[in-house]
């Protein structure tokens, strides 16, 4: 403890110090890879939506419903893939999460009708249920509060860097054609088996707790274990242990915080799947040129989350860094809807600035409020929640398509969700409740 209150400023000194960079170094870097894979097969079948309708008849209400059934499974089995990650440890549980999406990933080539589309988007779902909150769970037993806002900030700019990759990649991918497969199919295969490979450097790079970490000293273990179990002290002298899911229901916090972000992701997914589509309206380019354009947003994203990251850390207004960044994505998807093709690209390459800094910025504050005891079951209940946004918003943008041509309505719907999570977000506490 005292090498980490040494300086006024925070800062950590001595064998606190060096533990923390070892585990940025060893830890952040894999989990940043394991992001990206993890990002490019969740949201690669916004590439293929027109060779979908194409080769196998799949429309835009049919393909939107589809895209967001994904999340369906995602929420139902979050919470309980946390609990066993707590029970078999991060190690296997996070190497298993990263197998079972990859084996479903690249059974996506395979889809022969909607219901086969269906089935499988809900069990990619289903396998990946559990690797985002349980990578949050994870910072809280290798990082202090002070390095965690920064630790996650890099880790989600994963998500950024894939959105940034996907397309030049994967509209690399579709123009291979041989085996009796098309491109469509080879992109399929080619990153889900991406994933399946990562796992073996996954279960050699993790441990599950520091005291397993054989790269600290002693003293950098010792220094580490015992800041995090002081501030996890903190936590339990100022708020009382749920029992229950339900019971966590019953927090009017923890309904905030999944409501805020269920309108992030809102806004991000609805831009995500929807963002080839609107630069295919800009001309006549093919799928390769199509990836190049859709990686611009996400570039300009992944600057502006680190500055935001920067500046929140610097001057400690946490909601109001998240509502400012709000306000900016709902501007950005209202003016969208203001112009022709072109004008909507640069207005959500504008809302990206945003909603991409917004989703890093909010963590933080949950992550104060709550007890380390419950941690992995409200992160996984706030990320299933507020994940349900990538159900809404594909599938309700696929429906506007197809009955109206236009998801203009779509967007205004974007905007004003952002707008009331900005609101919102300065009821939400940094600090846990005193115990009855």
């Amino acid at each position: 403890m005292a090498a980490y209150a040494a300086h006024p400023d925070g800062k950590a000194s001595g064998p606190l110090a060096s533990a923390i960079d070892k585990v940025k170094w060893r830890i952040l870097p894999l989990f940043v890879i394991m992001f990206i894979a993890n990002y490019i097969d969740r949201v690669n079948i916004g590439f293929v939506r027109s060779h979908l309708a194409t080769d196998l008849g799949i429309g835009s209400a049919a393909f939107g419903l589809g895209a967001g059934l994904f999340f369906i499974g995602y929420a139902i089995f979050e919470v309980p893939s946390n609990m066993l990650l707590q029970k078999f440890g991060a190690k296997a549980w996070l190497t298993r999460i990263m197998l079972t999406w990859g084996v479903v990933a690249t059974s996506m080539a395979f889809v022969h009708n909607e219901t086969s589309f269906y089935i499988l988007r809900f069990l990619l779902g289903v396998a990946e249920a559990g690797f985002f909150p349980g990578v949050v769970y994870y910072f809280t037993q290798w990082l202090p509060n002070s390095e965690r806002g920064k630790a996650m900030a890099v880790f989600l700019s994963g998500s950024a860097i894939a959105s940034i990759l996907s397309g030049p990649i994967s509209g690399a991918l579709l123009q291979i054609e041989g085996g009796g497969l098309h491109g469509w199919q080879w992109m399929f295969i080619i990153e889900g088996l991406a994933s399946v490979l990562l796992c073996f450097v996954v279960w050699r790079r993790l441990d599950s707790t520091p005291q397993d970490a054989r790269w600290l000293s002693d003293d950098e273990r010792h220094s580490l274990t015992t800041i995090i179990a002081h501030e996890q002290r903190e936590r339990q002298a100022s708020k009382p242990v749920h029992v229950s899911s339900w019971s966590l229901l019953k927090d009017p916090q923890i309904l905030l915080f999944c409501f805020i972000y269920f309108a992030i992701q809102l806004t991000i997914y609805g831009a995500t799947f929807w963002l080839p589509s609107i630069i295919k309206k800009m001309g006549h380019f093919n799928d390769f040129q199509v990836g190049l354009f859709n990686s611009i947003p996400w570039i300009i994203s992944i600057v502006a989350m680190y500055i935001f990251a920067s500046l929140a850390a610097r001057f400690r207004h946490q909601q109001a860094w998240v509502a400012a960044t709000l306000i900016i994505a709902a501007a950005g998807m209202f003016a969208s809807t203001t112009g022709g093709p072109v004008f909507a690209f640069v207005a959500i390459c504008f809302a990206g600035i945003g909603f991409k800094a917004a989703s890093s910025l909010f963590w933080p504050i949950p992550q104060a409020y709550l007890d380390a005891r419950i941690a992995a079951a409200v992160i996984a209940l706030v990320n299933s929640i507020g994940n349900l946004g990538g159900f809404f918003a594909p599938a309700t943008f696929g429906y506007l398509e197809q009955k109206t041509g236009s998801i203009q309505g779509g967007l205004y719907a974007l905007a004003v969700a952002s707008v009331i999570a900005a609101g919102l977000v300065f009821l939400a506490r940094t600090s846990g409740r005193k115990a009855a």
